[in-house]
């Protein structure tokens, strides 16, 4: 395709045909094209004199004037050199502050790696060969509460979180047989089928999920390299336990076992989880339990932040309007998910009490902010939290939380809060403790 040019590109006038257009003497000279008298241009000698090279545009401001327009007085000429310096001199101190603040991040992300390889070796050479001995000891619970180096996390999180339900991996592959023939048999879910006491009709409904779980990633979706196992796992799960299903958030829980642990472990390590009763009784919407276990978070909330409690009641905003979110993912979804790993971390090891402990650290973390919003701020707000939220801020928000409540315990407070609604008494957390 030839190349066109508009007509002033080419020198030639479009009125008057092709007689070449003269340019003004001014712009010859600018050009480059020196007359009689005038061997070089103005702009080459400003650059002559300068002692250091100008920045882009900002040197404009030392060129001379065109040749129709009254020459620069010296003073003004002066001041505008000053001007161009003191803008190369401010230039030169951000590109300081940038590469000492490149360097910076460089060497902290070097000690962390070298202190996350240091506590790996701990775990490995130490730690784990002796996990029956050394779990429960005050180093490996400080260990533990630093966050598991991400190359033994999933080591840990099988012995901690156990095999109760003695899953093996060939029960496994026996649950993933019956689901891949459930797929192969079961058409297009029809609102029949979707209302059936058989949860195993829910496997169709995995696909709907999956597309949702960690899209950021691009590893679960479809044609994605966990697509494939994500779908198993989860399939494998509602023929395991077809009276719970699938339930919507299952597939975060999931994601983040098949990031640390191989498939069939992962599927034992889920299985497991989902059986401890606070996932039970929400992945099963127990409703009294639930509300339970929200009337115990609130005992401790009272006693931590009574501020923010008092500010949360007068908004009437209850703790269900986050909380299921924060339960039902593990704070996988709700979180960044290198703090969501870290909030497991500690979970295996305390169990769903840290849950909770959690929560009240977020609570705390930014109780200034929530104080200031107004109900529905601040259920925007606790439903779509910050994506950068600090690790160590945070855990610090979590350690300064007290999770005992008139000397009385998590469990303890959630067994006397279960009692008196199996007795069928109507009182708030702190009332029913009283």
């Amino acid at each position: 395709m030839p190349l066109l040019l508009h007509p002033l590109q080419c020198g030639v006038c479009p009125s008057i045909g092709s007689l070449p257009v003269p340019l003004p003497r001014e712009y010859e000279t600018k050009s480059g094209k020196a007359g009689p008298g005038n061997p070089t241009s103005p702009r080459q000698g400003v650059r002559k004199n300068l002692d250091f090279e100008p920045l882009s545009t900002t040197a404009l401001i030392l060129e001379d004037r065109p040749a129709n327009l009254p020459a620069k007085p010296a003073e003004e000429a002066q001041k505008h050199r000053q001007q161009y310096e003191e803008m190369v001199a401010q230039a030169k101190k951000r590109e300081l502050k940038e590469a000492q603040k490149r360097k910076k991040q460089l060497e902290d992300r070097c000690k962390l790696e070298e202190s996350i390889g240091t506590a790996a070796q701990i775990w490995n050479q130490e730690i784990l060969p002796n996990w029956s001995t050394m779990c429960t000891s005050r180093r490996v619970r400080d260990l533990w509460w630093q966050g598991i180096p991400p190359s033994v996390r999933g080591k840990v999180w099988s012995l901690a979180v156990g095999n109760d339900l003695n899953i093996t991996h060939e029960l496994y592959n026996i649950c993933l047989a019956r689901a891949k023939e459930k797929w192969r048999s079961t058409a297009v879910p029809t609102a029949d089928t979707e209302d059936s006491s058989d949860r195993e009709s829910s496997l169709e409904l995995i696909k709907l999920d999956i597309s949702r779980t960690f899209p950021q990633l691009c590893i679960f979706q479809q044609g994605g390299p966990y697509y494939d196992v994500l779908h198993s796992i989860l399939g494998a799960y509602t023929c395991y336990r077809p009276d719970v299903g699938y339930v919507q958030g299952m597939s975060f829980i999931a994601a983040v076992l098949i990031l640390n642990l191989d498939t069939a472990d992962a599927f034992i390590a889920f299985a497991n989880l989902l059986n401890k009763p606070c996932q039970m009784a929400f992945f099963r919407v127990d409703h009294s339990l639930m509300l339970t276990y929200f009337a115990a978070f609130e005992v401790f909330f009272e006693e931590n932040l009574p501020k923010l409690f008092a500010h949360f009641k007068k908004n009437s905003l209850t703790p269900d309007i986050y909380l299921i979110d924060w339960i039902f993912t593990l704070y996988s979804k709700s979180l960044p998910l290198d703090l969501a790993c870290r909030v497991w971390d500690v979970f295996c090891r305390d169990g769903e009490e840290f849950l909770f402990r959690t929560a009240l650290g977020v609570l705390r973390l930014y109780q200034d902010v929530l104080t200031s919003m107004d109900f529905i701020h601040m259920a925007q707000f606790l439903t779509r939290l910050p994506d950068l939220i600090p690790p160590d801020q945070l855990f610090q928000h979590i350690a300064a939380v007290h999770m005992a409540s008139r000397n009385r315990k998590w469990a303890q407070v959630l067994q006397t809060l279960t009692e008196q609604k199996r007795s069928g008494a109507r009182l708030s957390g702190a009332e029913a403790l009283s």
